[in-house]
């Protein structure tokens, strides 16, 4: 058995988690812990308190606890809006608290998308346009190449979280451009689990999405591999990237 730790904050697309567990079909076990989200909006002031140590400090000791063999930071506006530096010592932080590798949504992001071969991305964020820019930013400075990027201006986590399969997809498909090897949609309050293969089968590319990116990395991180068609064209692949 292998256990996954994550820390997600607020309720938003919890659902998703489990889903994913079942899907991976194997000796895997998901650990959810919520954190406090504090302030539900998507504004670069209140995203990074929620990624603030204080936050994430009582749910490593539970997860560390639970006997997690890595861990996950589930929230990608809560890691990039840091910037690359900044993300880096945060995960860093939970390294060093946990004990365990550690590492966040954003960076599962980049690790994923370099594990495809996508070095042109299509960005469809449900964020504001200031904030989804800050995820482009993230991107390029992790080598990745961003060839549209469409922000949706949703506020709060919460709204996201009411999205269902129309949304996504018309999320999706706004995004999308010819050039770009894939289409990322970031926000772990998104649920989009449920939807992987009929997305990546409409836009006839691969689709990373937040949810699925933050359980990849966690694999990433204990070395294992899992081949999961449910889950997408990045749990297709042996992976390439390794700690």
């Amino acid at each position: 058995m292998t256990a996954l730790g994550f820390l997600y904050p607020g309720h938003s697309a919890e659902d998703d988690y489990p889903r994913i567990e079942q899907l991976l079909g194997s000796d895997i076990r998901v650990d959810l812990v919520h954190t406090d989200i504090g302030e539900d909006a998507h504004r670069v002031d209140a995203l990074r308190q929620m990624g603030a140590p204080e936050r994430l400090a009582a749910g490593v000791e539970q997860l560390r606890l639970a006997g997690a063999e890595a861990l996950v930071w589930a929230c990608a506006g809560g890691g990039f809006v840091h910037g690359w530096q900044g993300a880096q010592e945060q995960v860093r932080a939970l390294a060093h608290a946990a004990g365990m590798p550690a590492s966040s949504t954003s960076f599962g992001f980049v690790h994923a998308a370099k594990e495809i071969g996508a070095a042109r991305v299509a960005v469809g964020a449900t964020y504001p346009d200031d904030v989804a820019g800050l995820f482009a930013a993230f991107l390029r400075a992790g080598g990745v190449e961003v060839t549209a990027l469409r922000g949706s201006g949703v506020v709060t986590a919460a709204e996201v979280g009411t999205w269902g399969e129309a949304e996504v997809f018309a999320l999706a498909r706004e995004a999308d451009t010819p050039d770009a090897d894939a289409v990322l949609l970031p926000d772990t309050a998104l649920h989009t689990a449920a939807y992987l293969p009929a997305l990546e089968k409409d836009l006839g590319k691969p689709v990373l999405t937040a949810s699925q990116v933050t359980v990849w990395e966690a694999l990433r991180l204990t070395d294992r591999r899992v081949n999961a068609p449910g889950l997408g064209a990045l749990f297709t692949r042996e992976p390439i990237v390794q700690v």
